[in-house]
């Protein structure tokens, strides 16, 4: 016979610790009860409990003390937090502290259910090896801010709390949201991405709340929103400094009551989901323009993903660029391309505004352009940058030209402003080349023009190109 979940609960209301016990009871949960900050301490050190609800305030401290303490004893314990109803400054501190999920007073039996189920969901043996595993195929590199993602997203995978995550265009945001949500206990309900740039105003209310029969013009039947498809899952709002104010309201509510009422519906719907959003814009700053909701910002923003930009991430970009390879080979129904020496040298040092989205771009447009099983670096260059090379090129052997020249000079007509400034000229502008076609990356343009970096930044401070203070 298969054990039942034990969980302890921490309130010094009796009454109610005795109905959230009749409750779980009904759905196959024991429970252990504790009304105080020191019993509550005294049964997690005798007993081995697989979750801990806790109420806010309690006679002898409260659940943030209580929290810390399983924090340092019973670090894998899930903690969810007891709170007064509207009470999110509470709720958000407790997340932000490692709490679980929080239950709003007067408690909902089924959303206390819900919770539980979420929290006893945990990842074990296999389970936790196919997640390890999933965490390393869909983050792929081995760079310091790659491996500071990955431990983040563990103590975040663990949570319900919502997630916020930050980064440039390209850095793979929802890619991220997906992994969240993979490695989370609620893997088995859906993931639901929306863009929110994408909706047109006037449908977001519907596409995110769903509508009834009748409610508008064309509204010909029922419609479930997509905020409802994520029922029992996670629900990824990318670019969500999109919404409109209007709807910024409504997603709040959501958000803090796990209620929606469709367009034209007089009834609100209970929806379970987690909210993971992201943005390449800076929230804070809009908030202070007026542009959004300070308290849905505070209410989403409660963990941080910071994404790394691809320029600083190393040679994960060869492996990035080795995994396009063997992806695009396979849908492709093609061998597999190999990089040259050259190729990879380019790759590492490009700038890659539009990040990891870019690199994919350039390995699907090389793959495309190669002719045998190499991909060399005229694959890899763009036009704009394949004309700057061969500037770059024909500048240089101007310059070593003239050393050839100089027999024959006498018989040339020479340039007007004189030899010295006709070649300082040359001089500029292959450096202007170098540095336009390494996107001002002035180690690497000293490399490509076979120079010292202090030699280089002589010469930038020659022609006053290097704004640099000393």
């Amino acid at each position: 016979m298969e054990k039942r979940p034990l969980v302890l609960l921490v309130d010094d209301e009796e009454d109610l610790c005795l109905l959230m016990q009749m409750s779980l009871s009904r759905i196959g949960i024991d429970t252990h009860s504790a009304h105080s900050l020191s019993e509550a301490k005294k049964c997690l050190g005798e007993h081995a409990y697989d979750a801990c609800l806790t109420d806010l305030n309690l006679p002898d401290g409260n659940g943030l003390q209580l929290l810390e303490w399983i924090n340092q004893h019973c670090p894998s314990l899930p903690v969810a937090m007891l709170t007064a109803y509207g009470n999110m400054e509470v709720a958000i501190a407790a997340l932000k502290a490692g709490a679980f999920d929080f239950v709003s007073k007067p408690v909902n039996p089924k959303h206390l259910e819900q919770l539980l189920q979420k929290a006893l969901n945990k990842p074990a043996g296999p389970k936790q090896q196919q997640a390890d595993a999933l965490e390393y195929k869909m983050l792929i590199g081995q760079s310091e801010p790659i491996q500071q993602l990955r431990i983040t997203l563990k103590k975040i995978a663990r949570s319900q709390a919502p997630v916020f995550i930050t980064g440039e265009s390209g850095t793979g945001k929802e890619v991220v949201a997906n992994l969240v949500h993979r490695l989370s206990n609620r893997n088995e309900g859906p993931f639901i991405a929306i863009n929110c740039g994408a909706i047109p105003t006037e449908l977001m209310e519907s596409e995110l709340f769903g509508h009834k029969k009748g409610s508008f013009t064309g509204a010909a039947q029922d419609k479930q929103g997509l905020i409802q498809s994520a029922h029992g899952g996670s629900l990824f709002l990318d670019e969500i400094a999109e919404l409109p104010l209007s709807m910024q309201v409504k997603l709040l509510r959501a958000v803090q009551e796990k209620r929606i009422r469709p367009v034209g519906s007089d009834a609100e719907i209970d929806v379970d989901f987690r909210v993971i959003s992201a943005s390449h814009q800076d929230l804070e700053a809009l908030v202070q323009q007026g542009k959004f909701r300070q308290d849905l910002f505070f209410r989403i923003h409660v963990m941080d993903l910071i994404l790394p930009p691809l320029r600083e991430r190393g040679d994960d970009i060869l492996l990035l660029a080795q995994h396009f390879i063997q992806k695009i080979s396979t849908e492709w129904d093609i061998s597999a391309k190999q990089l040259t020496a050259r190729a990879k040298e380019f790759l590492v040092t490009q700038y890659y505004p539009g990040n990891v989205r870019e690199l994919r771009n350039i390995i699907e447009r090389a793959m495309t352009l190669s002719d045998d099983g190499n991909i060399d670096l005229p694959q890899l260059q763009s036009a704009p940058q394949r004309q700057m090379a061969q500037n770059l090129a024909a500048a240089t052997g101007a310059v070593s030209s003239y050393s050839a020249a100089e027999a024959s000079i006498a018989a040339k007509k020479l340039p007007e402003e004189g030899l010295e400034i006709h070649l300082e000229k040359i001089e500029k502008e292959i450096l202007l080349n170098a540095l336009n076609l390494t996107h001002w990356n002035r180690t690497v343009a000293a490399k490509k023009l076979g120079m010292t970096f202090r030699s280089l930044r002589y010469r930038l401070k020659k022609f006053g190109l290097d704004t640099d203070e000393d």
